[in-house]
């Protein structure tokens, strides 16, 4: 299993409705809509790397009001 984080930049004013659609999707842990440098944060999970990939391109970055995404996968040590 792998987890991510996905930061996402959205249009002005479409960050609650990204993060609700986005957290509607198959994989997605959840999704908030946070200040700062991004508009929602992500936790998602998948089988393996090619999976995580497959839904950030193809479902994530699908969404109306999306700019900009950042996947940072989770590193698990020992």
């Amino acid at each position: 299993m792998v987890q991510a984080y996905i930061l996402v930049q959205t249009e002005v004013g479409k960050a609650a409705a990204v993060a609700s659609e986005i957290a509607g999707l198959a994989g997605v842990i959840s999704a908030e809509d946070v200040t700062g440098p991004y508009d929602v944060i992500v936790r998602a999970e998948s089988d393996d790397v090619d999976a995580l990939g497959t839904l950030v391109v193809a479902r994530v970055q699908g969404v109306n009001g999306i700019t900009r995404t950042l996947t940072c996968p989770v590193v698990k040590l020992g």
